[in-house]
């Protein structure tokens, strides 16, 4: 049984920095891509950050420079590590799994295969 678990979220001040972690498990972690996710309230689903297997990442435009996505196949966690944050950087963050192992990796959440249940982040002014 494939499981993701985010956690580390929560309301911080902008400006701030925070980290966001996903463990797996039931999946051999090494040979998946990972991505970050975020939705806020009544927007879509949008890509933030992706790591493939062999650790190339990608960010979204409005994240480069401040977000650093990360991974340590030892422990089978993914990391998000956010800085400055900004009011608009809100929503709730999901980790996702893809076993294509596609490079680069996808921004597209339909090609992920599995999901967490999200960790909330509220930037407060």
């Amino acid at each position: 049984q494939v499981q993701l678990a985010e956690s580390g979220g929560g309301l911080v001040q902008a400006g701030d920095s925070l980290r966001v972690s996903c463990v797996a498990s039931g999946v051999t972690f090494s040979r998946y891509n990972m991505g970050w996710f975020r939705q806020a309230p009544g927007k879509e689903r949008e890509f933030v950050a992706g790591i493939t297997w062999s650790g190339g990442v990608a960010y979204a435009d409005s994240v480069k420079g401040r977000f650093t996505i990360s991974r340590d196949n030892t422990k089978n966690t993914a990391y998000l590590q956010m800085n400055n944050l900004k009011l608009e950087d809100t929503a709730d963050y999901y980790c996702a799994a893809d076993r294509s192992s596609v490079s680069p990796v996808s921004r597209y959440p339909r090609n992920y295969d599995y999901w967490g249940q999200g960790t909330q982040v509220t930037v407060s002014s």
